[in-house]
């Protein structure tokens, strides 16, 4: 009997997710059902189904943020954490039946709090005999599918990944996470899992995992040499054919990926970061993709497909576990096959909900440990410093980042061919509520005032080029004209700019003239008392996602690379309080750059 695309559906979800690494075919199995349509008066069958997805948990199980060592709140009061996910996903299948449903995330999952650095680098999951990783602790307890790779998966190198993958009950995907020799991925592309209806056919259900090309700049460190990473659409162009004549039945995509079709990583490499809606346009025969990576909630947006003009449901939850999305999928069996009438989706709010005390005792005693690791005292501060006003005000607490960055860079170039030029830092206002409090400084006051794992470079720039770089980084304040009255609420984040791509530079004096428009603000910029010289050569101390396109900040990425540490920023700055034993801002703090109009300080 001849092969056709009916007697060939029959692959298993382990099949599923192994055929395409190997390129084999999968076992050819009996077709289903006789179903002929709608004949004969009857009414058509049906059968309905839910995917449930969250993205970006950045090491989040418990509503609780290490930082401050308390229950996590913003002005919004939503929750975080998994023990929250659980009792919505506990809720939706009892309401749906749990073979009704299936269970995925888009990404991002072994980086973001002190609970997830400590099992990656204090009691790291790689040691012998070391620890389960707390994120797949509790995701294999909730009971996930699968998984797409997020591009910080990879910030704690390739073996802290796959030891994750090992520890986890479902598959970590990723199809153009590619193997740079032979390239074939280096992770499952995707799975496939079959629904079983009351009707006899199951309905297979393929998942489709990308992850972010952006991860070969942000992580060259871990990958280069290892692994590549195309773009999205050309990997999905690729997969979902190959999907649909395995006999999937219904497409759905988790991408690491935003929505927005923009790159913050400007030409360095030609892929798109956020290419979820492009890979919706361009790619026929997808029916969802769960959206990861921008840290946005879209509960529903509908994508039209250009080539056969049918709507794709893209959804992205919150991040941190503050939302669920729910993708609600409604099929009907027309002419001997399972066909989407209808697809839509919708977001739950784990603030609504209480914590699953089964996560919450599964991992009860890592939370204790990490607990007393970030309370542990590693010096003490002469005064309180804050970030509150940091976003505008050059504030001690940012120049302390400054001047260990500088530090630490200059002692590494000691007695090199670099030695004699001068040094200069950038740092971002990352978080508006960090403090270090007057007295006991403890892990947690210097782990929150940098709560990301970036390391530290050095790069050589030109007085011309830095001048750029300011201007490029003023942009994120709103053009105010002298005389109006300034709304510091209303002052930041001009075309939507997240904090951590603006700069403040430290080592030189400057202003920036918010009248003014994007490109003619920066007056005054001088070093040591005088206009800066344009050919002059300076070391900048920068963050590696500052050093490798992040942001798409000028020059900075193509200038010479002097220096560069594996050590992350934090554990830098936690050294150095250690070592110094007290923070006394009088000694390093220094107002360096200022908001003016018209050259009158606007604060």
């Amino acid at each position: 009997m001849p092969l056709n695309r009916r007697t060939f559906l029959g692959t298993s979800a382990a099949a599923g997710a192994g055929v395409a690494i190997a390129g084999g075919s999968a076992v050819p199995a009996a077709a289903h059902g006789h179903g002929h349509g709608h004949g004969h008066g009857r009414p058509p069958k049906r059968y309905s189904f839910t995917v449930m997805g969250t993205t970006d948990l950045h090491g989040n199980v418990f509503n609780w943020d290490y930082f401050t060592d308390k229950e996590f709140d913003d002005k919004d009061h939503n929750d975080v954490g998994l023990a929250k996910i659980s009792t919505l996903v506990n809720q939706v299948r009892r309401e749906k039946g749990r073979a009704n449903t299936l269970m995925i995330d888009a990404g991002d999952t072994i980086q973001g709090t002190q609970l997830s650095y400590y099992y990656a680098k204090i009691d790291p999951i790689t040691a012998k005999r070391g620890p389960v990783h707390p994120m797949a602790q509790a995701m294999n307890a909730i009971g996930y599918d699968a998984a797409a790779l997020g591009n910080h998966e990879f910030n704690y190198g390739i073996p802290v990944l796959r030891k994750f993958e090992e520890q986890c009950d479902f598959p970590l995907l990723g199809a153009n996470a590619l193997d740079a020799k032979t390239l074939r991925p280096a992770f499952a592309p995707y799975v496939i899992k079959k629904m079983r209806t009351p009707h006899g056919p199951d309905v297979k259900v393929a998942i489709l995992g990308l992850t972010n090309p952006g991860i070969a700049i942000w992580d060259k460190a871990n990958v280069s040499g290892k692994m590549v990473f195309p773009g999205l659409e050309e990997q999905a162009a690729k997969f979902v054919p190959r999907l649909r004549s395995m006999g999937a039945d219904v497409v759905i995509v988790s991408a690491h990926s935003g929505n927005s079709g923009t790159s913050s990583y400007g030409d360095q490499i030609p892929y798109v970061e956020n290419a979820a809606g492009l890979v919706a346009e361009q790619v026929p025969g997808i029916d969802a993709i769960l959206v990861g990576h921008a840290h946005l909630e879209i509960p529903e947006y509908f994508v039209e497909n250009k080539q056969t003009g049918k709507k794709v449901v893209l959804s992205e939850p919150l991040k941190w576990g503050q939302r669920l999305t729910l993708f609600d999928f409604d099929l009907v069996w027309e002419k001997g096959r399972w066909v989407v009438e209808r697809a839509g989706s919708q977001v739950l709010n784990s603030n609504t909900v209480a914590e699953d005390r089964k996560i919450t005792r599964l991992l009860a005693d890592e939370h204790k440990k990490v607990v007393a690791y970030v309370n542990q005292v590693i010096g003490t501060s002469t005064a309180a410093m804050t970030t509150a006003e940091a976003a505008w005000k050059d504030e001690p607490i940012i120049d302390l980042i400054n001047v260990v960055q500088a530090e630490t860079v200059k002692a590494a170039l000691a007695g090199g061919a670099y030695a004699a030029l001068p040094v200069l830092s950038q740092a971002s206002c990352f978080s508006r509520t960090a403090q270090i409090p007057a007295g006991d400084v403890t892990i947690k006051d210097a782990a929150g005032l940098y709560p990301f794992e970036n390391t530290l470079e050095a790069r050589l720039l030109t007085g011309a080029q830095l001048k750029d770089y300011l201007e490029f980084s003023a942009r994120y304040y709103v053009q105010t004209a002298a005389g109006v009255p300034v709304d510091t609420a209303k002052l930041t984040n001009a075309d939507n700019t997240p904090d951590y791509n603006y700069d403040a530079v430290s080592g030189l004096t400057y202003e920036i003239d918010i009248a003014k428009p994007n490109g003619s603000r920066i007056v005054n910029l001088s070093f040591e008392g005088k206009p800066i010289d344009a050919a002059a050569q300076f070391v900048l101390a920068v963050n590696n996602y500052r050093a490798s396109g992040g942001g798409n900040f000028p020059h900075v990425a193509g200038a010479k690379q002097l220096w560069a540490n594996s050590e992350e920023i934090r554990n830098t700055i936690i050294a150095w309080v250690q070592a110094k034993g007290s923070v006394d801002g009088a000694q390093f703090a220094s107002v360096d750059w200022r908001l003016t109009r018209e050259g009158t300080p606007v604060f």
